[in-house]
């Protein structure tokens, strides 16, 4: 196996990550922010207010993204598979 094998093994894998992980870390993130300009204006510093709305996001963008993410996922392993032979030496 060589160096470039390997670099092209590891972008291949953190993009998978990235593309896998956006969807719900991104509404998260929009849903905190949102949540955070609430309490801002109307002075609520309730620390459980974050958390429910923030994992009801996520859950939800998990079951609107989630076929998609599998696909994702399934392609990468089955290239990581595919070229087994080229990683072993």
């Amino acid at each position: 196996m060589t160096e470039t094998v390997i670099i092209n093994l590891g972008q291949e894998a953190v993009k998978t990550v990235l593309l896998v992980a956006g969807p719900p870390l991104g509404l998260g993130i929009l849903v905190g922010l949102l949540v955070s300009i609430f309490q801002a204006t109307t002075q609520i510093q309730e620390q459980t207010l974050t958390f429910v709305p923030k994992i009801i996001a996520v859950l939800v963008s998990i079951v609107v993204f989630g076929s998609w993410m599998l696909r994702i996922l399934i392609d990468f392993g089955e290239r990581l598979l595919g070229n087994l032979h080229l990683y072993i030496s």
